[in-house]
């Protein structure tokens, strides 16, 4: 009995051996290559390129102030339609302490020759009346006294412009009134009450209380690489699709490309610009993140392949055309020249032709087993 499981065991052995050797030695013989046949087709192909970017507002306004001082009012907020002169805020002087006093002074000094060319016309005026005094000197004297009376609300109106920022008369233009320079829609407003602003001049550019723009005029504004700014001109049409609005194209026209190209992480690049139309119903932001679809060349009514069927060497292209479909398949390599590509596609320009589509030869697709 025991002979008999040990034969049995030896047994099971060798057929384990077996079935290991006959595994091996068929998995390690080469199966043929056998690859996937795609036919060549006459169509279009079309090269783009996309540009990143915002949406801004062609003109962008930065109101500010004509005098320094201190913010008492302001009136708008961002996103408020302003019109032309309309009052945005109001500005508190804060004087020179030099400049008051130097302006009371001249009140004080004002008051006192009015007060003597008062007194002196009334008396040569009741001297005049009895004829003890020529019309000459009561006309001299008179004059004086309205002179100095004009040289009175002179200085008044002097005091009132360092204290106060304007005059009685001009109260209603007064530069500390801070006006739209323009009308659109407010985009900003960086300061609030209480802020210190200062009017612009040779040594700064002045404290902005508001920006303002016509967000009726918007424009895209990316760059594009100096590899294919040559590809653009200007009118050429543009998709713009704004990440905030997925579902909605917008065209545009390029209006401008930069003629001086600016260096970034060690790129060249340009600057774009193109003119948005918006629909009706659509509100577009500024600041807004955009991508632009240009359109560089289209090749139309061509013969056209996948780019993965390509097979380079050196600075030559090539393709396998089939010569026979048996097992294994057999191959001819074809040189060929080749024109635009989306990425995908890619026209054949030389080499192969359109009565390929008919015949037995066709082009050997990616090297993917069946």
């Amino acid at each position: 009995m025991k002979k008999f499981f040990r034969i049995l065991l030896w047994v099971a052995i060798a057929a384990i051996f077996l079935g290991t050797f006959i595994y091996l030695y068929a998995n390690s013989r080469q199966k043929p290559e056998s690859y996937e046949i795609v036919t060549p087709e006459i169509g279009e192909v079309s090269r783009t390129t996309i540009l990143t970017g915002k949406v801004e507002p062609r003109d962008e306004i930065e109101v500010k102030p004509q005098v320094s001082g201190i913010i008492s009012e302001i009136n708008v907020e961002p996103g408020d339609l302003v019109h032309e002169g309309d009052i945005i805020a109001k500005i508190k002087i804060i004087p020179d302490e030099g400049q008051l006093a130097s302006a009371e002074n001249r009140v004080k000094v004002a008051r006192l020759d009015v007060e003597n060319a008062k007194a002196k016309y009334e008396r040569t005026k009741s001297l005049y009346e009895k004829k003890f005094e020529s019309r000459e000197t009561f006309e001299v004297d008179e004059n004086a006294y309205l002179k100095s009376k004009e040289e009175l609300s002179a200085a008044i109106d002097a005091l009132s412009i360092v204290k106060e920022g304007f005059s009685a008369s001009t109260a209603q233009s007064s530069n500390t009134l801070v006006r739209a320079t323009t009308t659109g829609l407010v985009l900003e407003v960086p300061v609030k009450v209480g802020s210190s602003v200062i009017q612009a001049n040779t040594m700064n550019d002045g404290t902005t209380v508001a920006k303002i723009a016509d967000m009726t005029d918007l424009i895209f504004k990316g760059k594009i690489d100096e590899t294919e700014v040559g590809m653009l001109r200007e009118g050429m049409a543009v998709d713009i699709t704004v990440g905030a609005l997925p579902d909605i194209t917008l065209a545009a026209l390029i209006e401008k490309i930069a003629p001086l190209a600016t260096e970034e992480n060690g790129t060249n690049t340009f600057e774009i610009k193109a003119a948005i139309s918006i629909p009706e119903g659509i509100e577009l932001r500024a600041g807004y993140s955009a991508n632009a679809r240009v359109l560089l060349e289209t090749a139309t009514d061509a013969l056209v392949i996948p780019e993965r069927v390509l097979t380079f060497e050196g600075d030559s292209t090539f393709v396998y055309t089939l010569v026979e479909n048996s097992d294994p398949q057999k191959w001819e390599r074809v040189p060929v020249s080749t024109g635009i590509s989306d990425g995908v596609n890619i026209v054949v320009k030389s080499t192969l032709s359109p009565d390929s589509i008919t015949t037995a030869s066709q082009l050997r697709g990616a090297r993917l087993q069946n």
